[in-house]
């Protein structure tokens, strides 16, 4: 059961306070399953490259670069069409649009099993980019719809720990798939992309048939439920601001645009660490298939925890800034390490830091852009936050692979991505300074009518 502060059920009549736990229960226990497992083999299908590079590359004579570049060219057809894959989400509903995503992004996830050259592999990596884009935006604008401002952080970390269940999930799972050589005639690599991306076509067809578009819509709340939610939501509305009334005013809001830096600068180091970590363990202590998908997911599992605890402690102290800027330092010390040490078992500590700044970050980073919009809006200005930053999974994978191949090593990509995190770091706490982001407790001192 999401928590709330100490002091939010005190300050309600006791009919008001029951009918507000039954009613988060009853959507905690409806709304996240689903879309934390469709979240879970989102982020599987986009990385799994990563555990079948440790022998797809050797098969089709993959360098550095060509792999680097094949793995951030996702990340160019995902951020152009975030925008107009979240505005259709608001018009068209949740409920047939991610189904929509989830469909095609599976089937072109399968596909990936027929790659044979580097044109088709960036191919299908970019359409793969095009299928998913929109699904993470429309995640968050979506829980924005049923959560409470006292709850999101929460309902968001427990969305995003598929992060960390799909690398939990993904290295064993992969490592094994990757030992399956000549089964059936496919190659490891190809059963790892044919099993993996088989259940977001289940997960579609369930999404389609079972996933209301608004509380207004869900059956399984009661009438007086239904009332609670629709009040507090609405009462949580932020005040109108240049950025309401025309989506295209989003693009002019100079706080989307600040917000867009520090998450351009975690997607950016990130996903460096994130496509390249698997080779990053395996050079640096020299582990089979099997250990390496082993190392990676238990760090996540640590990851998990970290998670649950940063949110629970920023919806408490309605602390979003300071925690998204720990994680972007986090980042950079990790980054710095990398560049230190070359080929050496410290490198793994430096992906265990780059790896924690997920849940830090993450946690309460995505509570500020549902402070500051609302509507339409807020459905076009998360997903030009997250298109825009991230174009960074294109940059990062791509910087680390074409350093490599043109120097040998790399640490300049490293010193690069140390840099960006601390610049973007210092961006969340300026922006703390701002009045709409300051720590204010966010939950109601009077009941809300019913």
């Amino acid at each position: 059961m999401l928590s709330i502060g100490p002091n939010a059920e005190a300050s309600m009549s006791l009919p008001e306070a029951q009918i507000e736990r039954r009613t988060m229960r009853q959507v905690a226990y409806r709304v996240l399953p689903l879309i934390f497992l469709l979240y879970l083999f989102c982020f599987l299908d986009r990385t799994n490259v990563s555990m079948a590079a440790l022998k797809m590359n050797d098969d089709l004579h993959f360098s550095a670069g060509i792999f680097g570049f094949g793995a951030g060219v996702f990340f160019l057809g995902y951020s152009l069409f975030e925008v107009p894959s979240n505005l259709l989400l608001a018009r068209v509903g949740a409920r047939r649009w991610i189904a929509r995503i989830a469909l095609t992004w599976g089937t072109l996830a399968c596909l990936m099993m027929f790659v044979r050259t580097p044109v088709q592999f960036y191919c299908v990596r970019f359409l793969l980019g095009v299928a998913e884009a929109g699904f993470f935006p429309g995640a968050v604008y979506y829980l924005s719809q049923w959560f409470p401002a006292a709850y999101r952080a929460q309902a968001n970390a427990r969305f995003m720990l598929a992060l960390s269940a799909s690398f939990v999930l993904g290295g064993p799972l992969g490592s094994a798939l990757l030992n399956l050589n000549q089964v059936g005639h496919l190659t490891g690599w190809q059963w790892l992309f044919l099993v993996e991306g088989l259940p977001p076509l289940v997960l579609g067809l369930i999404t389609l048939y079972s996933l209301p578009d608004t509380p207004e819509t869900a059956t399984w709340l009661a009438p007086e439920e239904q009332r609670w939610l629709i009040a507090r939501l609405s009462s949580e509305q932020p005040p109108e601001s240049p950025a309401h009334g025309s989506v295209l005013r989003v693009l002019g809001n100079r706080l989307v645009w600040l917000l867009i830096v520090p998450y351009f600068a975690y997607y950016t180091a990130s996903l460096a660490a994130v496509l390249w970590g698997p080779i990053w363990v395996r050079d640096a202590i020299g582990t089979s298939d099997t250990a390496t998908g082993l190392v990676i997911g238990s760090i996540h599992v640590l990851n998990a925890a970290i998670f649950l605890l940063i949110a629970r402690q920023s919806d408490r102290k309605a602390e979003r800034c300071g925690p998204a800027a720990l994680g972007l330092a986090l980042a950079c010390v990790g980054c710095l390490i990398g560049a230190g040490f070359q080929h050496s078992p410290m490198r793994v500590l430096a992906l265990v830091m780059l790896y924690g700044a997920t849940p830090v970050f993450l946690a309460a980073f995505w509570c500020l852009p549902t402070k500051l919009l609302k509507g339409a809006s807020a459905a076009a200005g998360i997903a030009l936050i997250n298109a825009v930053g991230a174009s960074g999974g294109f940059f990062g994978p791509t910087i680390i692979g074409f350093a490599k191949q043109l120097t040998g090593n790399d640490r300049g990509a490293f010193y690069t991505l140390a840099g960006l995190t601390f610049v973007g770091s210092l961006v969340c706490l300026a922006l703390r300074r701002k009045t709409i982001f300051k720590p204010v407790l966010s939950i109601r001192t009077e009941p809300v009518s019913t």
